[in-house]
């Protein structure tokens, strides 16, 4: 349905003002489809088809609207609208909203909320920005280990009718978080036992102060679709989903491919960057691998009067540099992934280390047998490489297994480094280590080339 319902076609009911149509069609889809569309139409039309929404699927529809849309549909509302639509919108979204704000409208905007929704609004708030509590909901299910389950199934009921989630039910004794069960697991049990008879005391929890990316790891490594937020006494306060954890992963891995990219992470979608910021997250580290570059200049310049006495190894600078850097690059980026996933930590570094030199050891010398060839083989047809082309193909060949070996030592070590300094491993990214092995593959070049072709071409 959604494929036929095009932006112009959309617009068309709009135009002919035939309401009733559209809010027909618009009202069988569902939520993410019609925040596709909402997203596509021009103000003041998208408020106009916003506002023709019920409020149940207003609501829902608002909160999969990017933030840029769900702001500008704000403006276009009045207050009672504003109030109804943030009091109805899961605290967990509700906050990812909010925290996006400047602080003046989200003092605006929490006055509106009701009395319970806004002191929930503001306790998660005051959370550390990037912590579970941010993304956490203080809206769950929970029954005591006492219960007979017949009553935790009727509080179920009760609460069943207010909270979304309730597969997954929080067990407490004496206050504090003891266990988790599932929803099945209690309707297969018999009434008359206690809860604690289906109690196996080996629930996995979250701190609200933990960093939203330990969460990550909780939901990959445990296999779980609610884990429960935990205050330092171990008092049940909220709980988090698999969905707002997807969005953590899908920001996290933005941000670690952005920074191998060379720039910093963007806090926004690239769309919604000004130019200006743009420049700023990508001039600083251009400026920095401009000045890596520079000395590579000042080392051609070092071995120029090499270079002038044998021009024809100039020729493959480009191809000694290259292989260097894309080795590098290849192991920067396995290293820094299986850092992501805790594949390995710091002190596997040794083991990497050797792993990687017999690897660079490999590749450096199937490179340099082919470039061997290339020149052996090039030398049968052309006199471009003079008498001495074994020579240079004995260079070129020595300089691609050392140049190699450098540059998969540099990627691979590199983000061990700067985990160690508490840094990003990320920022160890394939420019960097490129720039860094440019300058040091040149050296590695010439100075095979004067050991070898001294007394012949030198």
């Amino acid at each position: 349905m959604l494929g036929k319902l095009i932006k112009p076609e959309i617009e068309g009911l709009i135009d002919s003002r035939n309401w009733v149509v559209l809010k027909e069609v618009i009202s069988d889809l569902h939520p993410s489809e019609i925040a596709d569309i909402i997203s596509d139409i021009e103000e003041p039309t998208r408020a106009i088809v916003f506002r023709m929404l019920p409020k149940g699927i207003m609501y829902a529809t608002f909160e999969y609207l990017e933030f840029e849309v769900q702001e500008d549909l704000l403006k276009s509302l009045g207050n009672e609208e504003v109030a109804d639509i943030l009091n109805e919108m899961s605290p967990d979204d509700r906050t990812e909203f909010l925290e996006n704000l400047p602080g003046k409208v989200v003092k605006k905007l929490l006055r509106l909320l009701s009395p319970e929704e806004r002191s929930v609004a503001v306790k998660l708030l005051g959370f550390p920005e990037d912590s579970v509590g941010r993304i956490m909901t203080p809206d769950f299910v929970m029954v005591k280990s006492d219960w007979k389950i017949e009553k935790a199934l009727s509080h179920i009921r009760e609460l069943g009718k207010k909270i979304e989630y309730i597969d997954t039910i929080f067990v407490t004794r004496n206050g504090k978080l003891a266990d988790e069960i599932t929803l099945k697991e209690i309707l297969i049990a018999s009434s008359e036992d206690d809860v604690s008879s289906i109690m196996n005391d080996t629930v996995v929890s979250l701190l609200a102060t933990d960093d939203q990316a330990k969460a990550a790891e909780y939901f990959k490594e445990y296999d779980l679709y609610a884990i429960p937020v935990v205050n330092e006494e171990n008092y049940l306060i909220g709980m988090v989903t698999a969905d707002d954890v997807i969005d953590v992963i899908e920001e996290e891995n933005t941000e670690d491919i952005q920074k191998f990219g060379g720039l910093d992470a963007l806090e926004d979608s690239y769309s919604s960057t000004p130019i200006l910021e743009l420049v700023k997250k990508r001039a600083g580290w251009l400026v920095v691998l401009f000045l890596g570059e520079l000395l590579t200049a000042s080392a051609m310049g070092f071995f120029e009067g090499t270079i002038a006495k044998a021009v024809i190894l100039a020729l493959f600078i480009p191809l000694i540099i290259s292989s260097g850097g894309n080795s590098g690059s290849q192991a920067a980026t396995l290293i820094i992934r299986a850092m992501a996933l805790q594949e390995i930590t710091l002190k596997d570094w040794w083991k990497v280390m050797k792993r990687e030199i017999m690897t660079g050891l490999l590749l450096g010398s199937i490179l340099g047998v082919i470039g061997f060839l290339r020149i052996a083989i090039w030398s049968r047809f052309s006199n471009d490489y003079g008498e001495y082309w074994y020579l240079i193909g004995f260079t070129v060949a020595i300089a691609l297994l050392g140049v190699v070996m450098l540059g998969t030592l540099a990627g691979s070590m590199l983000p061990f480094l700067l985990r160690k300094l508490k840094l990003d491993p990320a920022t160890s990214s394939a420019p960097f280590v490129a720039t860094l092995v440019d300058v040091t593959g040149l050296v590695i070049y010439f100075s095979v080339a004067l050991l070898l072709l001294s007394g012949t071409l030198l």
